[in-house]
């Protein structure tokens, strides 16, 4: 058990912390969702109508270029309706749950690369280069799975995981089958899980410490040529249930978080359930303006209160979209009360770390100016700066000689907050992996 020290980052306190963790059963939700765009990577083509019956774990779409890749149902019960918006784009597809739940049932005996892709569990990994859906086909270097999620006001994956360890050393050991490399394990602390077949790391520093391509990239960084995969360990427990007892299990344990929560707590639930199921009656009265994240502050996507729980996250924030309209001089505004990551105002004298955020970007784009910015936010060995600029200007070479493949748009989501410039770092960076894959293929 190798012990990595990270220096680099930054640990945002924001008020809304979970206090305990004691998990309440959430109500059962009307409705399901899965949502096509949070599988990056799958082109989805329908393999179910409006009005069919699915089971839990059938196949809801597959990719276009592979039929083997699927997404699947979380829930069982019938497919209520199939929203589309442009161009006749599949935005979700809406499931009214069964009041007995039923789940499919897979042939364990089925090679593991697909086995994953059919059961809708491959659909949770993430490839690097590209930060896309992995293709069944295609052999990862290394596996890296994290242990915990470093993000502000992120859940405890331990306490998500749950009942869930037991299914570890299945997970490892599928996983192992895939890949002529390793599969890393990155801890937040030491911790004797008892698996073999892996190699564990320790990491210790601030966000994005969690985030598993920083751990990759600080064990055994992706180069050209290169492809590995990453994951959490409460999808490798699901993976690994999945090779144990053929079936798949999407129910999870959500973190309730934010300032605009009565009392942020955990509760259970499953995948793609309704946020009215999760939201009624657990926030603050009079909060007319709330922001509702699916996911953490910097990465996750914002949602309506009739939204879904989307698939990639276990953790929904709630702040206000805008906590002080009348604040003299706005953005501007000298109050010792305000936030700053450089202290450039007085309010970090009172040591009080928790602190008060609302949706506000609280400025206009503007050029780059101050050096070393993002390195300070970033613990890879890249010159992000400067990749960033060459994404911009679509130099391939530059691309790849900083660094294209190593990285993901997650990893550049604190840098993004604490930018001066204001840039949208991580749609940039998306963009550039868009185009590095189109170029490349």
């Amino acid at each position: 058990m190798a012990t990595i020290n990270l220096k680099k980052g930054y640990n945002l306190d924001l008020v809304g912390k979970i206090a305990d963790n004691d998990i309440s059963v959430a109500p059962q939700a009307k409705l399901f969702a899965i949502v096509p765009d949070d599988f990056y990577g799958i082109i989805p083509r329908l393999d179910v109508a409006e009005g069919e019956h699915v089971d839990a774990g059938q196949a809801l779409c597959h990719h276009r270029d592979d039929e083997n890749l699927k997404i699947t149902a979380p829930v069982s019960g019938t497919v209520k309706e199939i929203r589309r918006g442009a161009r006749r784009k599949i935005e979700a597809i809406v499931i009214s749950p069964d009041d007995v739940q039923t789940l499919k049932h897979f042939d364990t005996k089925l090679a593991p690369a697909l086995l994953l892709a059919q059961s809708g569990l491959m659909a949770m990994i993430r490839q690097r280069p590209y930060d896309i859906v992995p293709m069944p086909d295609v052999a990862p270097r290394d596996i890296f799975v994290t242990c915990f999620d470093s993000a502000p006001l992120a859940p405890s994956l331990s306490l998500v995981l749950g009942d869930g360890k037991r299914y570890l050393q299945a997970g490892v050991d599928a996983l192992a089958s895939l890949t002529q490399g390793k599969v890393y394990l990155g801890l937040g602390h030491e911790d004797d899980l008892g698996l073999i077949g892996c190699e564990i790391n320790v990491f210790h520093g601030p966000h994005p410490a969690g985030n598993a391509g920083v751990q990759a990239a600080n064990v055994k960084p992706v180069n050209k040529g290169d492809v590995v995969w990453t994951l959490d360990v409460v999808t490798l427990a699901r993976i690994g249930r999945l090779f144990t007892e053929g079936v798949v299990d999407f129910s999870t344990v959500v973190a309730l978080t934010g300032e605009l929560v009565e009392k942020p707590r955990y509760l259970s639930t499953i995948m793609g359930a309704d946020l009215h199921s999760i939201l009624d009656g657990n926030l603050l009265s009079g909060s007319s303006q709330p922001r509702i994240i699916s996911g953490n502050v910097l990465t996750g996507t914002p949602v309506e209160p009739d939204g879904f729980l989307r698939a990639p996250y276990r953790h929904i924030t709630v702040i206000p979209e805008n906590a002080r309209p009348d604040e003299f001089m706005g953005w501007a505004s000298l109050s010792p009360k305000r936030f700053s990551i450089y202290r450039l105002f007085t309010s970090w004298l009172t040591g009080n770390r928790n602190v008060h955020l609302d949706a506000r970007i609280s400025g206009g784009e503007r050029a780059i100016v101050m050096a070393g910015e993002y390195d300070r936010m970033l613990p890879m060995d890249i010159y992000s700066e400067f990749l960033i600029k060459a994404i911009i200007a679509f130099d391939i070479d530059k691309m790849e000689q900083l660094g294209i493949y190593e990285i993901a748009p997650e990893d550049f989501a604190l840098a993004e907050f604490a930018d001066t410039s204001k840039l949208e770092l991580q749609r940039i960076v998306r963009e550039g992996l868009d185009k590095m894959r189109k170029e490349m293929s």
